[in-house]
């Protein structure tokens, strides 16, 4: 459905440590690189990419806003969750079941170092 993602950042070595990390829990992994800009996910597509903002002006967040990445299962959302608060970011909604989405949407809520929501969420049902 989409190509790639940008969050913009004004601390890159924070925000790299910060998802090196939690999407490290998800399986995904950086594949590329340079001074100021790191590309997370697959090469040709599925991407998130962190940065400096290309005009020089500092990085802010949007309101009502959040990226949602999925989780292969409630494992996985739960130490997406535990990674990002032990790497700078901060809670905005623990793991558990959002059951007003549908009964087994599993998610969690947290911000980067620089104030981005996310979440990660899993669709599946306990295993077993």
């Amino acid at each position: 459905m989409f190509s790639h993602v940008t969050l913009g950042t004004n601390d890159f070595a924070a925000a790299t440590a910060f998802y090196d990390a939690v999407f490290a829990t998800l399986e995904i992994g950086r594949f590329y690189s340079r001074e100021g800009y790191a590309g997370y996910g697959e090469p040709k597509g599925n991407q998130t990419w962190v940065m400096y903002p290309y005009d020089g002006k500092p990085a802010s967040v949007g309101n009502g806003s959040h990226i949602a990445f999925l989780a292969p299962d409630r494992a996985a959302v739960r130490a997406f969750y535990e990674a990002a608060l032990a790497h700078g970011g901060s809670d905005e909604g623990a793991p558990g079941l959002r059951p007003h989405y549908h009964r087994n949407y599993y998610a969690c809520y947290v911000r980067d170092p620089d104030g981005n929501k996310l979440q990660a969420v899993c669709h599946n049902r306990e295993a077993q």
